[in-house]
């Protein structure tokens, strides 16, 4: 599989042996060797005999253990109740270092698939999780994981601590929640086209998720931040890095694209900040994507151009 990318991923990793990760979704392990490497720009992943998907391949990287986290430079797990060995101040300064990425649902599909792209990028990452022993087991120390009610200002406060952009992989956390401050970006991944398009039995169905869609539009326009909105076509359990994209008005309520290419998308929106919004429509199409900062920029001035 092959992924392109504007990120520097310097390191070559060969692995010879997988521990197997339990997730939401069902998947084997597999036992012969893979190689991640950098090559102008690309990712390539090799392996022998179970085609797996890359994300799958990741995880299995994040989950070799302690013993791979010594060999690779990771610290120690934090103990398994999920706490911290340090009380943590309640009152931040003003000026402290935000460059850390949160992601909200980090513990749904497409938020793991976030994190993912997120770790190969070597990024600070925060994600919020309903079991914090669960995704500590899962990613290790790779991910500062947080539990709580994001409704609760003193948890939400703590969660936003160092962070500097917010990527919301599903709808329904920025209709819940009140302030984002200190937050510098926020990069929603938006059905709401899809949802749209929908009728009949189809559009009750997704009635609700179309609700919460529009609500985070809503309020995320209002925020005062500056947002980028991904809106995709539908999401499909596809591998990634296989097909082009396309950006023509139109196909995200008509088109599809694979999780794993949504994702990656969102973390490349990390390096292309608007001076306020940006929304954009993304689908798997033809076109080849080599420098995705230019790209998106291109997008970004086509966008200030036209009405939104």
């Amino acid at each position: 599989m092959v992924l392109m990318s504007s990120a520097k991923f310097s390191s070559t990793l060969l692995l010879q042996k997988s521990v197997p990760f339990t997730s939401q979704s069902s998947r084997t392990a597999f036992g012969s060797p893979f190689l991640f490497n950098r090559e102008n720009g690309s990712l390539v992943v090799c392996h022998a005999k179970k085609k797996i998907s890359f994300m799958d391949q990741i995880l299995d990287y994040i989950e070799g253990g302690p013993k791979l986290r010594k060999w690779y430079g990771a610290p120690d797990l934090l103990p398994k109740d999920g706490t911290a060995t340090q009380d943590e101040e309640d009152d931040y300064p003003e000026d402290e270092v935000r460059d850390a990425v949160l992601v909200t649902d980090g513990d749904s599909e497409m938020g793991q698939m976030v994190i993912l792209s997120l770790v190969v990028k070597k990024t600070r990452v925060k994600a919020l999780v309903k079991d914090k022993r669960v995704a500590l087991e899962a990613f290790g120390s790779y991910v500062e994981s947080m539990a709580g009610d994001t409704r609760d200002n003193k948890f939400l406060k703590k969660a936003l601590r160092g962070v500097r952009t917010v990527i919301c992989p599903n709808e329904g956390f920025l209709s819940r929640v009140g302030s984002l401050k200190g937050v510098q970006h926020v990069i929603l991944l938006s059905q709401l086209s899809v949802y749209s398009g929908k009728s009949g039995i189809q559009s009750m169905m997704k009635g609700n998720a179309k609700k919460l869609a529009e609500e985070d539009e809503s309020v995320l326009m209002t925020l005062g931040i500056p947002y980028t909105i991904i809106r995709t076509g539908v999401l499909q359990n596809t591998p990634g890095g296989k097909q082009g994209f396309t950006f023509d008005k139109g196909c995200a309520a008509s088109g599809s694209i694979s999780k794993e290419d949504a994702a990656f998308v969102c973390v490349e929106a990390l390096d292309c900040v608007p001076l306020t919004g940006f929304i954009f429509e993304v689908a798997n199409g033809e076109n080849k994507v080599s420098d995705w900062k230019e790209c998106l920029a291109t997008l970004m001035e086509k966008a200030s151009q036209q009405p939104q």
